[in-house]
C-alpha cells in the first residue's frame, strides 16, 4: 500500500509545543511518511523545542528577522511553501492555532490544491481585532482547512455556526496536554539558578506572563502597577515574571518591576523550565492563550489579564477567571486566592476541559481514516 505524505508545518514556539508529540505520533503509523517544515518566524525558542523532543525538520525556511511585520512573514511563508510544495507533493498538510504562518500555511497550500487540516480549531472570541491578528488567523484557516480538529466542543460548535459540515470537524482534545505528559517531572531541578533558589514549598509563587500586543501601553503599566501591590500587601508572595524579550514590553516592566523586592524578572524560559514552573507554583497570571491550557492540568489557578478570551471553556469549568487590566481588579482578585484557601481549592480542583494526553493519537486516527488506510472508528475527547 502506498504511503500518504503529511507535511506538519510551524513557525513559533507556542506552535512547536503543540505539534510536536504529533509529529511523534505521525512517525509511529506505517501508513504514513511524515515531514517536517518549520518557517522559523520565530528562532531561538523554536530551536529549544526542536531540541527538547528530537525532532529535526525536513525544511526550514528560516524566515524570522529583526522587526520583522505581519505582511513580510506572509510573503516569505507563501513563497517559501510553494517551493516546498512543488518538490514534495504532499497529500495534506498539518497547521496549529492562529499564527502568520499558520495562515499563510493554510492560503499556500489551498494555492496548491493541497488539503489543509487545522489543529486546535474552532476557538473563537468574535472580534477581530481582538486577539490581533491571531483572531483572523484562525478563522482564515478554518475557511481553507478541510479537516478540523476541534480541541473541544465549544470550538466546534463555533465551526458549525460558521457552517463547517459535522463530517470534516473532530473533537480531540488539546495536544499541549500530551505535550506535557514528556516535559513535567516531580523533581525536577530547573536549569536556571535563581529558580531553584526560590521556596515554592513555603511561598505563595505567582509565575506571570504578559506581552500580547492589545496589552502593549496602559495594559503593561497597569498590570505592573497590580503586581507591585500584590507583593506590598503580601508578605508571603513571590512572583516570576517571564518577560518577552520585545522592549515594548522589556523596558516597561524593567522599568517598574526592576530591583524589587521579591520580584524575579526572567527571559522566557525553555518549554521544560516553564512548564516545571508552572507546575512548582501557587498561581498563574497570563496574557497567554496557551497557559489557560496548561496550568489547569496541574491544578493551578489562572488568572486572565484580558477582557476576552478564546478559551471560554476552562472558566465555565471554574479554572479560570478573567480579570482584564485594570489595577484594583486584578490586585481584588490575586488577593481571593491568596488569601481565602476556599477560593484557591475551588479553581484548583476544577475539572481541566482541555485534553487527557490522547489528542495526537486521535488526529493520526482521523487522518488514516480520512485517506482510507484505517478503518478504525474515531472516539471523540469527552470530559470526564
Amino acid at each position: 500500500m502506498e504511503k500518504i505524505k503529511v507535511l506538519t508545518i510551524f513557525g513559533t514556539r507556542p506552535e512547536a509545543i503543540k505539534m510536536a508529540p504529533l509529529v511523534k505520533e505521525l512517525e509511529k503509523r506505517e501508513g504514513i511518511e511524515s515531514k517536517v517544515c518549520v518557517t522559523a518566524q520565530h528562532r531561538e525558542m523554536l530551536d529549544q523545542v526542536l531540541d527538547l523532543f528530537e525532532i529535526k525538520p525536513d525544511f526550514d525556511l528560516n524566515i524570522m528577522k529583526t522587526r520583522q511585520t505581519l505582511t513580510g512573514i506572509t510573503n516569505k511563508v507563501l513563497e517559501g511553501l510553494e517551493e516546498v510544495f512543488t518538490t514534495e507533493k504532499p497529500d495534506m498538510i498539518l497547521v496549529h492555532g492562529d499564527t502568520t504562518t499558520t495562515f499563510a500555511g493554510g492560503l499556500a497550500a489551498f494555492y496548491q490544491q493541497i488539503r489543509v487540516g487545522h489543529v486546535e480549531a474552532g476557538l473563537r472570541t468574535f472580534d477581530k481585532y481582538f486577539p490581533f491578528p491571531e483572531e483572523m488567523n484562525r478563522k482564515l484557516t478554518g475557511a481553507l482547512a478541510d479537516l478540523h480538529f476541534a480541541p473541544t466542543i465549544g470550538s466546534k460548535n463555533n465551526l458549525l455556526r460558521e457552517g463547517v459540515n459535522e463530517n470534516d470537524i473532530k473533537v480531540t482534545g488539546n495536544t499541549v496536554i500530551d505535550a506535557m505528559e514528556h516535559t513535567v517531572k516531580s523533581n525536577y531541578i530547573f536549569e536556571t539558578t535563581e529558580l531553584n533558589e526560590i521556596d515554592f514549598e513555603h511561598k505563595k509563587v505567582i509565575m506571570i506572563t504578559a506581552h500580547r500586543r492589545e496589552n502593549w501601553g496602559e495594559g503593561i503599566d497597569n498590570i505592573c502597577d497590580a503586581l507591585n501591590k500584590i507583593v506590598e500587601e503580601n508578605d508571603d508572595v513571590e512572583l516570576v515574571y517571564l518577560v518577552h524579550l520585545n522592549p515594548v514590553v522589556k523596558d516597561v516592566v524593567d522599568k517598574k518591576l526592576g530591583n524589587r523586592s521579591r520580584i524575579h524578572l526572567l527571559p522566557p524560559q525553555d518549554t521544560k523550565e516553564t512548564h516545571n514552573l508552572m507546575n512548582k507554583c501557587f498561581m498563574v497570571m497570563t496574557d497567554s492563550g496557551g497557559l489557560q491550557e496548561e496550568a489547569p492540568h496541574l491544578g493551578k489557578p489562572v488568572l486572565v489579564l484580558r477582557d476576552v478570551t478564546e478559551r471560554p471553556e476552562a472558566v465555565a469549568a471554574g479554572t479560570v477567571k478573567l480579570v482584564g487590566t485594570d489595577v484594583n481588579k486584578i490586585v481584588t482578585e490575586a488577593n481571593k486566592l491568596i488569601k481565602n484557601n476556599e477560593e484557591y481549592i475551588k479553581m484548583s480542583k476544577s475539572i481541566n476541559p482541555y485534553g487527557d494526553g490522547k489528542a495526537s493519537i486521535r488526529i493520526v486516527d482521523a487522518i488514516e481514516k480520512y485517506f482510507g488506510i484505517s478503518d478504525k472508528e474515531f472516539e471523540e475527547f469527552k470530559i470526564k
